[in-house]
């Protein structure tokens, strides 16, 4: 794919190929109302939410489904998804309003500027093959000190994950995230999570907030967090 180019500064050739490069909408046509972790997992996923969103956010469920994994008894000010699929993404129940949307073949958000204080990517980072663009297109529809999470674990749909994450290993994906972040510009010192209970399914999280001052943003690289 041509536009795969565009992110691959920095890159080996080929890190953004996948196997199945035919148009995403075709691949995301027919619904998929499943879950991709364990119930653990999920429900540690929720408990993140829990702590770093907080009430009243204004947040964008990027990549989404039909199922945004926020907590039930916590209220925002709205949730918006961007996915692939409008069977899908009409059966969350946390969405106050989504719009179907190719992040791979038109990485701009249809949103405005500063208009979210959280931006949620949950278990969907690999299928990005311009992944530059699309964070610094959250760095601008979030405000500033709003927070990018990006939760991330082992499974993946193979034909459609890019080549280069699918090389990796967890940690050396949590890299890659950071390298995004980098790349991107105007962001804080993302933040690195394992937060994968005990015999289930890997979780991990990267995150970084929206600098105050970009100018004044320093080199992002990961670190540990409990």
């Amino acid at each position: 794919m041509a536009d795969a180019v565009d992110s691959g500064v920095g890159f080996p050739p080929g890190f953004f190929r996948r196997i199945d490069e035919s148009g995403d909408p075709d691949f995301y046509r027919e619904p998929r109302l499943v879950t991709h972790l364990d119930a653990p997992s999920l429900g540690a996923l929720t408990t993140l939410y829990r702590e770093l969103v907080p009430a009243g956010s204004r947040v964008l469920d990027l990549m989404s489904s039909w199922v945004s994994h926020l907590p039930p008894e916590v209220e925002y000010a709205q949730v918006c998804g961007l996915g692939m699929n409008e069977e899908e993404l009409k059966h969350n129940p946390r969405l106050h309003a989504h719009v179907v949307h190719d992040l791979n073949a038109a990485p701009t958000l249809p949103y405005p500027d500063a208009r979210f204080d959280a931006v949620l990517n949950a278990l969907s980072v690999q299928y990005l093959t311009r992944p530059v663009e699309v964070f610094a297109e959250v760095r601008r529809v979030l405000r500033p000190g709003g927070l990018h999470l990006v939760a991330y674990s082992h499974r993946l749909f193979p034909t459609k994950a890019i080549a280069g994450w699918q090389a990796l290993q967890m940690d050396e994906r949590a890299r890659l995230i950071t390298a995004y972040f980098a790349l991107s510009r105007g962001w804080t010192r993302p933040t690195e999570c394992d937060r994968s209970p005990p015999g289930a399914d890997p979780l991990h999280l990267v995150f970084a907030a929206r600098a105050v001052d970009p100018a004044a943003a320093k080199p992002p690289t990961a670190r540990s967090a409990g």
